[in-house]
């Protein structure tokens, strides 16, 4: 990554944005398996554990990556952001933000917990074990946190956008240069 840099700055593009790997809650189908088979490997949250500490050892490093680079393109624009504190912090917090299920799928099938099962995609009609079945959308999307067992529903896409710009997440933070806040309309 250091020599895609280099490169970079020797275009004179100064501005780079890098992103973390986001946590593993949408990797509904390991979660899915998980429950049934082997509870234990997910945390108190319903995640997969080992696939959150590999994501968090990753971010880390890029966060330290990130670091190094400012040091060394002293006019570059080099900005961290965690993500994953943010949409870990949802999920643990979901209902102060105003979420009703923080794992559940929106558009589905399944069932409790989940509503999630990745032979059925949202809005697809298939068969199980001889009978025809439908991943259908929930009544009120802005109760859920999941839209489809992989991605975020509009509601929580917001909520993470909102806390994304309010800088505090960000290193080096930029909440002196966002001179306005977002009101959500959920």
């Amino acid at each position: 990554m250091a020599t895609q840099v280099r490169v970079l700055r020797d275009s004179e593009l100064l501005n780079i944005s890098l992103q973390e790997i986001k946590q593993f809650f949408a990797f509904k189908d390991k979660v899915h398996k998980l429950l049934s088979k082997d509870p234990s490997q997910l945390d108190e949250l319903h995640c997969v554990a080992k696939h959150n500490r590999v994501a968090k050892l990753f971010n880390s490093q890029l966060h330290a990556l990130c670091t190094k680079l400012r040091g060394k393109f002293a006019g570059a624009s080099i900005t961290y952001i965690d993500i994953y504190t943010i949409k870990y912090n949802l999920i643990a917090n979901y209902s102060r933000y105003g979420f009703e299920h923080p794992t559940q799928a929106c558009c589905g099938y399944g069932g409790q917990p989940l509503n999630y099962d990745g032979r059925v995609p949202c809005g697809q009609t298939t068969s199980l074990d001889g009978n025809l079945v439908t991943a259908k959308g929930c009544s009120d999307s802005t109760e859920h946190v999941n839209w489809d067992g992989i991605h975020y529903t509009e509601a929580a896409n917001f909520h993470v956008t909102s806390h994304i710009l309010t800088g505090r997440y960000s290193d080096p933070p930029f909440v002196d240069k966002m001179p306005f806040l977002l009101k959500p309309k959920f």
